[in-house]
């Protein structure tokens, strides 16, 4: 790349600063490199390149840590453990359901460590591609870096193949490269909300590896308080309109419970033209005109009661 030979760049940088990791060296008996300047693949010479290997991290040598990849993802036998100061609770609410008119992804925006709102505004939906979002639950960074990988390898298979892979190899994929984390400190929950030959699909995969279709999910701190929401109003044939206003009240219910869900509400809805994103609301003023709505309306109806007595 241009940006490379700029700033003199070479390989034989890379092997002599950098450690190559790929989690998945135990399974596969060669070790293959992949540039992810220039997102190309390169393997050794004296590889088979029928083996190639999805993903690789490039990681800086570590002080105590003999080189090895295996050391990374195993415990040190040796070394005392490394407690946090203190315990941070993670929370949001997420969800995303199908119906006749496509399917509806919806998030609220707040990033809690704890007891401390890191961020009151962020983006807990991200799109993959024209016909794929993804909700987010678990650890911030955890989530972002791997909705990257994510987008950077299905990119790759559509430049590869010509065409574009399904949701259900996507889930796949994605569940295949998250496998071998399982069993650290790794936290990642992600839906698939999207639209592919087979129509609408909406597909939970986590961090160790599990892979779940369905119709409705709800993931987060908050997804006790959606369900009951989405369980009461949820039907197939709603309309389009019906769909938004069930997931919009599904989402502020649970952020009016849930002390780590808050802040504002973000809507996808994906069909089999793409999908299509609502402008983020803040709820709260409208909660409060329906509770002041519904106070009038029961004073009317105990004014009433008592005329007719």
């Amino acid at each position: 790349m241009a940006l490379e030979d700029i700033l003199s760049f070479k390989d034989s940088y890379l092997r002599e600063k950098w450690v190559p990791f790929s989690p998945f060296e135990d399974i596969f008996a060669s070790l293959h490199m992949t540039n992810n300047y220039s997102l190309g693949w390169r393997t050794p010479e004296t590889s088979d390149r029928s083996c190639q290997v999805p993903m690789h991290f490039f990681m800086p040598p570590l002080p105590n840590c003999l080189n090895k990849p295996s050391a990374l993802l195993r415990p040190r036998k040796h070394s005392a453990p490394v407690s946090r100061p203190f315990h941070l609770s993670h929370g949001t609410t997420t969800l995303g359901f199908i119906f006749q008119g496509g399917v509806i992804a919806a998030a609220d925006t707040r990033a809690s460590a704890g007891g401390l709102v890191a961020c009151p505004a962020v983006h807990k939906i991200t799109p993959i591609h024209s016909h794929l979002v993804v909700t987010s639950s678990g650890s911030g960074a955890d989530c972002t870096l791997w909705e990257r990988i994510l987008i950077r390898e299905i990119r790759l298979y559509e430049l590869r193949h010509g065409r574009r892979l399904s949701i259900r190899g996507t889930a796949k994929l994605l569940s295949f490269m998250l496998h071998p984390f399982k069993g650290t400190e790794v936290c990642v929950a992600l839906t698939l909300c999207g639209w592919d030959k087979e129509g609408p699909k909406l597909i939970y995969v986590c961090s160790d590896g599990a892979r779940l279709q369905g119709n409705v999910f709800s993931i987060g701190s908050g997804s006790p308080y959606a369900y009951g929401v989405l369980d009461g109003g949820l039907r197939w044939r709603m309309s389009k309109e019906e769909a938004i206003c069930l997931a919009r009240e599904a989402v502020f219910r649970a952020t009016h419970r849930d002390a780590y869900s808050g802040n504002n509400v973000d809507l996808f809805h994906v069909t089999a033209q793409g999908w299509s994103q609502r402008k983020r609301e803040d709820l709260k003023e409208e909660y409060y005109r329906r509770m002041q709505e519904r106070g009038e309306a029961r004073e009317e109806g105990g004014k009433n009661s008592d005329k007719c007595c």
